[in-house]
């Protein structure tokens, strides 16, 4: 079971890694390939929304055929696929294509790992169990960042995608050959979603899954390496070291998340807390756009740090769900967390576009403040929710 998770958790990093890297590679795909930041958008948007649909057959599957085969085939066939699409690419449709493939190939793995905890540990451990998987899978993001502008410089872009398409591939396989599906629970081929969404209780935890993670996840995945390219000129270095100070900021959050629910005695009131925070950085970015240095990265990475809440508003929502729907009802709530920076990243590219970039901070200016808002309003249902721990 150990060398399972440990396959999966891998396989997380690759996720984590995926959803970010087209930050580092802005400035070379506009160069070689044409694309432009709105072009880059939507292909962030895509992998979010291709791994947020494939949330439903995803749950179906782990529930009905287990989280081996699923992880494996689903991570073979379209993560190391996409990627190899991904190298091959001429132009910005080559880039969305490859983009979907990879969404499509990372979308079970999280979910697979969480399946098992839910269905093996007890439920007390479940909130740390998952905090600690998002958390040593956000590893993903610093790979993403200076060690990526590193291997692009090294051996260019191309080749480094046709490496990392073997190395999916690989940990496709390992997945095939370690992990070991929990026992089938009676009923487990029963029961639907529309159970799940007939809960009440379910609703303000989906509302705030929405709005958790879609602006660290924005800006760390894209708008901020076209932001510090633009407004301070960056290079690819640069703008690697920028990612990585929010990539670790991340890091830490996740891991910070995972115990503070039982020292504390509340979900509701840590989530709450943590998700008003990240907003008081998105406003003071707002408020002073050109924060370049220090100050800048600062707010970056409080952004990344206290808007890691999202495997504890997983755990929220996953003391609701009846053992007989546990895979259904983690995807569920991952579907409403993933599908969320899919559209933002649509809605983000539109809002840039909108803003006429003289001075070129102006753009930026929007965005921070569209994310700040759109967390605050998440946060003003939420602040109805039920409190519950395990």
């Amino acid at each position: 079971m150990r060398a399972g998770i440990a396959c999966l958790v891998l396989a997380y990093v690759l996720s984590q890694f995926y959803r970010a890297f087209l930050a580092v590679l802005t400035p070379v795909l506009k160069t070689e390939l044409g694309a432009t930041s709105e072009d880059l958008a939507a292909a962030s948007g895509i992998w979010f929304l291709a791994f947020a649909l494939m949330q439903f057959p995803v749950g179906w599957a782990l529930d009905r055929v287990g989280p081996r085969l699923t992880s494996m085939v689903l991570l073979g066939a379209g993560g190391a696929g996409g990627a190899l699409v991904f190298g091959m690419a001429q132009g910005p449709a080559a880039i969305l294509a490859a983009m979907a493939l990879i969404g499509i190939g990372c979308s079970p793995v999280l979910m697979a790992s969480y399946y098992i905890f839910a269905r093996s540990y007890s439920p007390a451990v479940f909130g740390t169990l998952a905090a600690a998987v998002v958390g040593i899978g956000s590893l993903g993001n610093i790979a993403g960042s200076v060690p990526l502008a590193w291997a692009v410089e090294a051996f260019g872009w191309r080749e480094t995608l046709f490496a990392l398409a073997g190395v999916t591939l690989g940990v496709a396989g390992a997945i095939g050959l370690l992990v070991r599906d929990p026992g089938r629970i009676e009923g487990s081929a029963n029961g639907s979603l529309w159970q799940l969404l007939r809960m009440p209780a379910l609703w303000p935890v989906l509302i705030m899954m929405v709005v958790c993670y879609a602006p660290a996840a924005g800006l760390r995945g894209l708008w901020i390496g076209p932001y510090y390219a633009d407004v301070f000129g960056a290079s690819a270095v640069e703008i690697g070291r920028a990612t990585l100070v929010m990539g670790l900021a991340m890091v830490a959050g996740s891991f910070a998340y995972g115990p503070l629910d039982r020292l504390l005695g509340t979900r509701k009131g840590l989530i709450l807390g943590g998700n008003l925070l990240a907003a008081l950085c998105l406003i003071a970015l707002w408020i002073w756009p050109v924060a370049g240095g220090w100050t800048g990265l600062l707010l970056f990475a409080g952004i990344g740090l206290f808007g890691a809440s999202f495997p504890m508003v997983i755990a929220h929502g996953r003391a609701f769900v009846p053992p007989h729907l546990m895979g259904r009802g983690v995807t569920l709530l991952n579907f409403f967390g993933i599908a969320s920076p899919g559209i933002m990243q649509f809605a983000t590219g539109a809002v840039h576009g909108a803003v006429a970039p003289v001075p070129p901070e102006a753009p930026y200016e929007a965005l921070f403040l569209f994310f700040a808002l759109f967390i605050l309003a998440g946060c003003a249902v939420y602040a109805f929710s039920g409190d519950r721990t395990d």
